[in-house]
């Protein structure tokens, strides 16, 4: 780990105002430690740790995940209903789901146009609108 990738998850984790624990600076530094955007599942993100030859159980894994959610540093995105994606570009953007190796990648949010909604059921309010467009390389 760098003193530039730590420092980037250092700051990363106050954002979100999370303690930096030894998990959440280990995996925020996978995640973010270079500046970049992620998309993992948590699966991947412990081989990721373990690659690192880093000491962390997958259940730690998806609990930290679910803080770095609930502390608005990423969002879950949901394919299928079952494969559960993190993604830490928060800002509203499409993704490419690739079926034929499971990867999702953002889309171009500059090309994504939606003209209208269903109405909305009273007594509820838009929370969100999740755009999974799902590919196959041919």
């Amino acid at each position: 780990m760098t003193d530039k990738a730590s420092s980037h998850s250092s700051a990363w984790l106050t954002r979100g105002g999370l303690r930096p624990t030894r998990q959440r600076a280990l995996l925020a530094d996978l995640l973010v430690g270079d500046g970049q955007n992620r998309h993992v599942t948590a699966e991947s993100l412990f081989a990721a740790a373990q690659d690192s030859g880093q000491s962390v159980s997958l259940a730690t894994v998806y609990n930290t995940l679910r803080a770095f959610c609930d502390a608005g540093l990423m969002q879950e995105i949901t394919v299928d209903g079952s494969k559960s994606y993190f993604d830490t570009n928060t800002h509203d953007h499409p993704h490419f789901f690739w079926e034929d190796t499971g990867e999702l990648t953002d889309a171009p949010a500059d090309q994504l146009k939606i003209s209208s909604l269903p109405k909305i059921p009273e007594g509820a309010e838009l929370s969100k609108v999740d755009v999974v467009i799902r590919l196959r390389r041919s």
